[in-house]
């Protein structure tokens, strides 16, 4: 079988497992899928799914997206994006509408700067993030994103009418100097 161009994916992913000290077949049983399956991806013979990508990032504890750019599923701009989004939706201090405004003043500017909104762009109005930090904190990035729905566009802020100059009216108890 040739091999496949998938972008050093199958070295990277052997590196990574290396770094991790997991053998072919812990990291196999770790994602739940067959070692043969998987010494075929390290060797550049089997192009993996997304889904199958997400498994094994999620073993190796690194970052989904990483991998998703390495198979060339995701160019290196949306991979920057989906994790910027990511952060944000991730963060503790923030409510749900502040973490949606926020997404929409960021989209506004990347409008401005000549770059798309990317079509995952977005939170689900309500939807309730957890606190979560550390190296597999944005594992299910892609779910999150791909769930979330896109806010409106952002609007102009109204300003607040201006009180009104009527004179003040005199009342008779004031004694006049």
């Amino acid at each position: 079988m040739a091999s496949l161009n998938v972008g050093n994916l199958g070295e990277y992913l052997r590196e990574q497992r290396r770094n991790a000290q997991l053998s072919l077949r812990q990291l196999a049983d770790a994602a739940g899928v067959s070692n043969p399956y998987l010494s075929q991806i390290e060797r550049g013979l089997r192009k993996p799914s997304a889904e199958v990508l997400q498994q094994v990032a999620k073993a190796l504890r690194i970052s989904a997206e990483t991998l998703y750019v390495r198979a060339g599923i995701l160019d290196e701009r949306e991979r920057e994006e989906l994790e910027t989004r990511a952060v944000i939706l991730a963060d503790p201090s923030m409510n749900e509408r502040q973490k949606s405004v926020l997404l929409q003043i960021y989209d506004s500017f990347r409008r401005e700067n000549g770059f798309e909104p990317g079509p995952e762009s977005g939170v689900a109005a309500g939807s309730e993030t957890g606190g979560e930090s550390g190296p597999d904190a944005g594992d299910d990035t892609a779910s999150k994103l791909s769930k979330a729905s896109k806010p409106s566009a952002p609007s102009t802020p109204s300003t607040p009418p201006k009180p009104s100059k009527a004179p003040k009216p005199s009342t008779p108890e004031e004694p006049s100097h």
